[in-house]
């Protein structure tokens, strides 16, 4: 396995292949470690690659603490909302301010839901639903990240307790809240060794098996720990119980001798494994967040004033303190370490915004969410875990499109699409829809700026569909004129529109 990932620091074509392979956690620790954390930040990056792995770079915006009053929570979430930043919702919170305010913990959530598009990522939640804690939890001023690693318990011997008469209270309401949320977070540590700061396995499998059964993503949180004991239990337990997504946390549950290689190869690892091609942070300094964001970090987690998650990722000990708003310091790390290189034209940006999530939901819309993500064309999933979250948001159920796979389906078997048919742009779109095509026309045409993206979208449809794929070596021109129909699959509305000017006559999805 280190000969294959080595090759794969330089060479896609490699990434690709270890892409297909059932891959051991142990193997892939280990071939990672022996690396140097430029190669390993190298080697991640490559698994952001589209295909390989998701490439977008966001965040996500703790809106809420216990605390706060109720129009703060609403502005939050409405702000969160406006600059397309998820919802982290600390399903505690939401339950101790709606109780303050008269209200059921469920309407209040609700409330957010009707006012807000975005996708919403519950955590603090267990099987009776809202975790609920005692006040020397909910008031925590994280001394734990002010102080720094080393962790050796809490330095205020606060454990894991919980208010469970609270909660059981709530069970009747549980799963309306998961029909709610886009997303589930599930804590692992427990498994690490750390069985003070989360919920024992069982509650937390029983927790996944509900967001699987309403068709949810699910994101496995776990600590980078001793960077090798830590992360091969974290990556095995998320693997077994099937999450989609890893976060990972460091700050002072970064235990390793040399930290910033520990959270870099980390990410790395996290990239390779991860099935639905996301990797997040919910709790790292700001070295930690940079390094990450260098090996291939999709998404940092982060929060508006009195939210935890507003000091855990950004900062740095001593300046790691309850009140911080570090919603902002985030988004101009990210813009400080990231730069697009997806292809896109340039019609993306870091972090992405609204219109990034707007389009992404038109694409679902264009191929159906029973058709994306976890099922597969090839080698590969149709999708990540972002297409099947989005889906279950108001931003999806308000997206317009103008046809839809089964639209084009229709035109096929109606011949106002003829035998040749050129796709411009090699994403999932356009695998969804040549596969839909399959049978119906005899040749399919594949044009993508990016040469590797083509190449390696030609040769997946291949490995599955009858008709001929055929590669326009990034000549949109020359596809155009060999075709006789025309189908532009961006959902990216200004690429769509550049496109649609120079091939007139094309088919539009938006």
């Amino acid at each position: 396995m280190y000969d294959i990932i080595k090759d794969a620091i330089n060479d896609l074509d490699a990434a690709w292949e270890i892409s297909k392979l059932k891959k051991d956690p142990l193997e892939i620790i280990d071939a990672v470690s022996q690396l140097s954390r430029a190669d390993a930040q190298k080697l991640g990056m490559n698994f952001k690659t589209f295909p390989l792995g998701c490439d977008l770079t966001e965040i996500l915006a703790g809106t809420c603490a216990s605390d706060l009053d109720k129009i703060d929570l609403i502005g939050n979430c409405v702000l969160s909302d406006s600059i397309g930043a998820s919802i982290h919702v600390c399903a505690y919170a939401f339950a101790d301010i709606a109780e303050a305010n008269g209200m059921k913990p469920l309407d209040l959530i609700r409330e957010v839901r009707d006012a807000t598009d975005v996708p919403m990522d519950l955590d603090h939640f267990g099987r009776f639903g809202p975790m609920r804690f005692p006040k020397e939890i909910i008031k925590c001023p994280g001394q734990c990240y002010m102080q720094g690693p080393p962790f050796d318990g809490c330095p205020r011997d606060r454990i894991h307790s919980r208010l469970f008469d609270k909660e059981e209270d709530g069970l009747a309401d549980r799963e309306e809240w998961i029909k709610l949320a886009s997303s589930v977070a599930i804590n692992l540590t427990s498994v690490q060794g750390r069985e003070g700061h989360a919920a024992p396995l069982d509650e937390a499998l029983e927790v996944a098996e509900l967001a699987k059964k309403h068709g949810k993503g699910i994101e496995s949180i776990m600590f980078v720990g001793d960077g090798y004991d830590d992360l091969i239990t974290g990556f095995s337990t998320a693997l077994e119980m099937e999450a989609d997504v890893f976060v990972l946390e460091g700050g002072p549950f970064n235990q390793a001798t040399d930290r910033l290689d520990a959270f870099a190869k980390a990410i790395a690892i996290a990239r390779i494994l991860v099935p639905g091609k996301i990797v997040a942070t919910n709790g790292a300094y700001e070295d930690e967040c940079r390094v990450g964001l260098r090996a291939g970090l999709n998404a940092i987690i982060t929060g508006f004033p009195q939210n935890h998650h507003g000091y855990m990722c950004g900062y740095s000990p001593k300046t790691a303190k309850r009140g911080n708003f570090g919603l902002p310091r985030v988004m101009q790390i990210i813009r400080e370490e990231i730069n697009c290189g997806c292809g896109c034209g340039g019609q993306t940006q870091a972090p992405i915004g609204k219109s990034e999530l707007e389009a992404l939901a038109a694409s679902v819309k264009v191929v159906g969410p029973e058709n994306v993500y976890p099922k597969k064309i090839g080698d590969s999933v149709l999708g990540d875990a972002h297409w099947v979250c989005v889906a279950a948001t108001p931003l999806y159920a308000k997206a317009h499109v103008e046809n839809t796979v089964s639209d084009i389906v229709k035109m096929a078997e109606n011949g106002q699409i003829k035998d040749s048919v050129a796709l411009f742009g090699g994403r999932f779109v356009s695998w969804a829809m040549a596969k839909e095509l399959d049978g119906l026309v005899d040749e399919i045409i594949i044009s993508d700026t990016d040469p590797w993206v083509e190449k390696v979208t030609a040769s997946n449809l291949r490995s599955e569909l009858k008709s001929d794929i055929i590669q326009a070596n990034s000549d949109d021109k020359k596809a155009y004129n060999n075709a006789q129909s025309s189908i532009i699959t961006s959902t990216i509305p200004g690429l769509a529109q550049k496109l649609s000017k120079n091939l007139p006559g094309s088919i539009n999805l938006v």
